[in-house]
């Protein structure tokens, strides 16, 4: 595998269509404050050992990270994991692995995913030739596996998939997607962002097929449920060939993540009871939202992440204008589910707020 330096990487990304942040909108004088209920965050913001963590740290803000708390982060991710630390690769890469595999030798080649869906990698690689090749979801809108089977060519240098999916929400069977990841690793290198799976019920991690040697690679982020995304960070839990590779392309190095953000993030994974209390109140909220989705007889996805989608009658562009109108930002369209809305799950106070905006706006 021809290797890249970071340095070339980045250089590669001046002309790179990377995603931004929506506006973000303020609330006029005297009204409720505005709910950002587009990018799923966390509502309720990191663990409070995350906090004490920042703080601590604060006075360190004006130092680079250092290697030794990056290596003892490593450690504890690895442990985590139960896998070997040089298979943890620190950072938000995925950008950053798109043009990594776009440049592997022979330079090209294309990124098999679910469409829609989160589009970072693939997006980042097209400028140095990277091919998207798009596969429908399911008529349940779940990954379709044995579409994406077919989809796979000679061309082809990784399977990008997210389960629990963005923007459905929707799980693969586990025993299903486990079959379908040990198959086709041996076809391809297989990229899972599991950027949601601590909300989900039924869906299980994909680094158990990394620890048996599987050409499987995991991708976690701590901006999620970890209420981490104002610090972004993630790492990745690649097979020890890929793992090498990215660390001698300068992956993972500790002055590109900042000392902040490995303390907060650090802090917060030794906190798994925030993380259960999180969990357990997105699920609340969620159901609240799919029994009012389902009194008002809007079909919706089975999401298992910390949003609802759902398909409207009306013209969506109607609706997120009369959400706005209400104070409540939800998130873009994702074509070609032009009639589809998602809407991130707030806290308790915030759903019901959501709820009386749907029962106003569909229920005449």
């Amino acid at each position: 595998m021809a290797q890249l330096t970071k340095r070339q990487l980045f250089s590669l990304t001046a002309s790179a269509a990377f995603l931004t942040s929506l506006p973000r909108a303020h609330a006029a004088p005297g009204s409720q404050p505005v709910l950002e209920l587009a990018l799923n965050e966390n509502p309720f913001g990191p663990s409070p050992k995350a906090e004490q963590a920042l703080a601590a740290q604060l006075k360190n803000a004006n130092r680079y990270g250092d290697a030794l708390s990056a290596d003892q982060f490593v450690e504890q991710v690895a442990r985590f994991e139960n896998v070997a630390p040089e298979q943890i690769i620190l950072g938000e890469i995925l950008e950053l692995l798109g043009l990594f595999l776009a440049a592997c030798a022979p330079v090209g080649g294309n990124i098999v995913y679910s469409s829609p869906g989160y589009m970072a990698l693939v997006d980042a690689g097209k400028p140095a030739g990277l091919t998207g090749v798009g596969v429908p979801l399911d008529v349940s809108l779940k990954n379709d596996l044995p579409a994406l089977v077919k989809a796979i060519t000679s061309e082809t240098k990784a399977l990008y998939l997210v389960n629990p999916h963005n923007p459905s929400g929707t799980v693969s069977a586990p025993a299903d997607f486990e079959k379908f990841l040990r198959d086709v690793s041996r076809k391809t290198l297989v990229i899972v962002d599991e950027a949601y799976l601590e909300y989900g019920a039924s869906v299980r991690s994909a680094v158990s097929l990394t620890r048996q040697g599987e050409n499987v690679a995991v991708f976690r982020t701590f901006d999620k449920i970890y209420g981490l995304a104002g610090l972004p960070i993630g790492y990745l839990v690649a097979p020890r060939s890929l793992a090498t590779a990215l660390r001698d392309a300068g992956f993972g190095n500790p002055h590109g993540l900042g000392r902040l953000a490995i303390s907060a993030a650090s802090a917060a994974l030794t906190d798994q009871n925030w993380v259960r209390s999180v969990h357990t109140r997105i699920a609340a909220g969620r159901t609240r939202l799919t029994q009012t989705l389902d009194s008002l007889k809007l079909k919706h996805t089975d999401s298992e992440a910390n949003f609802v989608f759902f398909q409207s009658p009306k013209p969506v562009a109607d609706v997120r204008e009369q959400f706005a109108k209400q104070g409540i930002i939800i998130a873009r369209p994702f074509a070609p589910l032009n009639d589809w809305l998602r809407i991130s799950v707030g806290t308790e106070a915030e759903v019901t707020r959501v709820i009386s905006a749907l029962k106003e706006i569909f229920a005449t």
